[in-house]
């Protein structure tokens, strides 16, 4: 089965988009990194903003669709998606594999560390430094607190209520993603949750655990979380 791809593409002025200017050599690189597999580029989108502005509405919609359809939103560089790093980690959250083109795949804690440490150096690049994650790693040593990763031992009722409490973020995330295409049906008449189920099926949208077949339970849910929300 092909891989899925949604391609991102970000220019910072009005006129550049309208010429193409850089367009045209984002589009090539990112065809150029899936060129050696299979590929199978679903939607493109394109923002024309500063890469200093968290405000980007194209950006939302190509994350949308990544988490719809269980594709990687695939950018030509990293520095087309942003120079900030408090951004970047707010889009690390949100649920969908990223690639650069100008990078290997990038996947799992490895490659959010590394996203992570690009976005610092393009941030300093851009001269917009911060010293407060220093300061903060500072003062929680001199209050004596250990600093460092997870080193074992059983989870606690704190940390599986948060487990919890994150898959319930996600699976309401994964039904509000799915709402404009539920509405969209039930106005065509597909009204049952077997009739949405396979036109779902048809419309090649995986389930929330990544099947490609969808049953009337699980459409089900969705409409239950939504109901609800």
């Amino acid at each position: 089965m092909k891989r899925k791809f949604v391609a991102y593409y970000r220019v910072s002025t009005p006129k550049q988009g309208r010429s193409g200017l850089g367009l045209d050599a984002q589009r090539a690189a990112v065809a150029k990194s899936i060129a050696d597999g299979p590929a199978n580029i679903i939607a493109e989108f394109t923002e024309v903003e500063s890469g200093r502005r968290n405000n980007r509405p194209a950006l939302e919609e190509a994350l949308t669709a990544a988490r719809l359809h269980r594709a990687t939103l695939v950018v030509a560089k990293v520095d087309r998606l942003t120079r900030s790093v408090g951004f970047l980690e707010r889009l690390l959250e949100a649920g969908v594999d990223v690639r650069f083109a100008d990078l290997p795949s990038i996947e799992g804690p490895t490659g959010r560390f590394m996203l992570q440490q690009m976005a610092a150096v393009a941030e300093l690049e851009a001269g917009m430094i911060s010293a407060r994650t220093k300061a903060a790693l500072a003062a929680a040593k001199a209050r004596g607190q250990r600093l460092g990763g997870f080193r074992g031992g059983g989870l606690n009722k704190q940390t599986r209520a948060m487990g919890r409490a994150e898959q319930a973020t996600q699976a309401q995330r994964r039904a509000n993603d799915l709402a404009p295409i539920l509405r969209q049906l039930r106005a065509q008449g597909v009204q049952s949750p077997t009739e949405v189920a396979r036109a779902l099926t048809a419309m090649g949208i995986p389930t929330a655990r990544g099947r490609t077949t969808w049953s009337a339970p699980a459409v089900a849910l969705i409409e239950a979380r939504l109901s609800e929300s």
